[in-house]
């Protein structure tokens, strides 16, 4: 079977001469410019922490990255600690506040959802469009001893659903909670100030903009108390032990100033992500776009077909040189249904059918056809099989 999966693949890959990739919610393909400072700093020794030339010219580049990530999300570069990624970012937050209520929002990335233990989690509900249900958010807050811990992700891995963070920072602020976000898909697509939003602790990850994979930031509020998740050395100003990811770190700066000066250009996905939505429901009358309702990032698309099973149209898309996912990056390994969907009161029959499409910087309307012709193809071929059978 994977002799002859392969097989498929190839002669698919040498009649469309290359293969399309939107599936950039699980990691975004390195920008050119990102990839040519990689590799100039890697020409060089880089040990951040040594004090002859070389260590102060590492030195140079990490803290030159610390101002440009600063500069993009609107915040000072001391409150910015470089980590390995996202995953160790919010390990690091609820670390810290393990003695404290914490309300986390019920379609949470498992970084989030799983670091904190379930007998002192206390989840947020959603609405079915994946909107977080504020009334609930506000009752909580008056129920809980202050201060309470609020984590809520910005932009959706899944869904691309976008909360209103405004609102939620004013309930923060109100009861005097401590509000963190995991921004790592919002970066790039929506506008994030930190000093203007009050927000106390930001998660952001390098691959998710068009950076080095292995590198991500938390931003952590000036005054907040804090105790490092790695200890062991002073790197960091003893927030973060281990010797930086140089190149990783300077390639981050670079991304960072790319995904805000592009941002406008990055609105324009949601013509192609719209093409691709339309071409579905045309095609496929009865398919169901999630969040449909409500603001999205521009470059995803998250869909069920009834009975048309996601691991098999993943794989039957693969085929034919198409990726996408059935999910989050983290969790599609596994052939549980999406949590998140069930969160939004969708049946596990119809979570099990979830595909989700996300676009990026490379996309371009020949990947588009390219998806919708596939698919298609795939959708006719089932549903001629049903009626077949029945």
């Amino acid at each position: 079977l994977f002799l002859f999966k392969s097989k498929r693949y190839k002669n698919n890959m040498r009649q469309t001469n290359r293969a399309v990739f939107l599936d950039f919610n699980a990691t975004v393909p390195a920008k050119p410019l990102v990839r040519e400072t990689v590799t100039e700093v890697m020409n060089a020794p880089c040990n951040a922490s040594a004090v002859h030339k070389f260590g102060r010219t590492a030195r140079m580049q990490v803290e030159d990255a610390r101002r440009k990530v600063a500069e993009a999300l609107n915040t000072p570069p001391e409150t910015i600690i470089f980590t390995s990624g996202a995953p160790e970012a919010n390990n690091t937050v609820f670390m810290n506040y393990f003695d404290l209520p914490i309300l986390v929002s019920a379609i949470e990335h498992p970084t989030v959802a799983r670091a904190v233990p379930d007998d002192i989690q206390l989840p947020l509900p959603v609405d079915n469009n994946g909107l977080l249900d504020l009334d609930v958010l506000e009752a909580r807050l008056q129920e809980v001893e202050a201060p309470a811990l609020i984590s809520v992700i910005w932009v959706h891995n899944e869904t691309g659903v976008i909360q209103p963070m405004d609102k939620i920072a004013a309930l923060a602020q109100k009861y005097g909670a401590i509000l963190h976000t995991d921004a790592s898909q919002a970066f790039g697509k929506v506008e994030i100030d930190i000093l203007k939003h009050g927000f106390d602790m930001v998660t952001v990850s390098s691959h998710k903009i068009g950076g080095p994979q292995g590198v991500g930031a938390l931003i952590v509020k000036d005054g907040l108390e804090f105790a490092p998740f790695i200890v062991g050395g002073g790197q960091e100003k003893f927030r973060r032990a281990g010797t930086e990811n140089v190149a990783g770190i300077a390639g981050f700066g670079v991304a960072a100033e790319l995904a805000v000066s592009e941002m406008n250009e990055y609105q324009k996905l949601a013509d192609l992500r719209n093409k691709i939505q339309h071409a579905i429901l045309e095609h496929a009358p009865g398919a169901v776009i999630f969040s449909k309702d409500v603001e999205r990032s521009p470059n995803t698309l998250m869909f069920a077909v009834p009975d048309m099973n996601a691991d098999a149209t993943v794989i039957a898309l693969d085929l034919e040189g198409i990726a996408v996912s059935s999910g989050s990056a983290c969790s599609s390994g596994k052939v549980s249904p999406s949590r998140s969907l069930q969160a939004m009161g969708v049946s596990e029959e119809l979570a099990k059918c979830s595909i989700r499409v996300s676009l990026g910087w490379s996309t371009t309307p020949e990947d588009a056809d390219a998806f919708i012709d596939g698919w298609k193809k795939i959708y006719d071929r089932v549903t001629s099989k049903e009626k077949q059978e029945a």
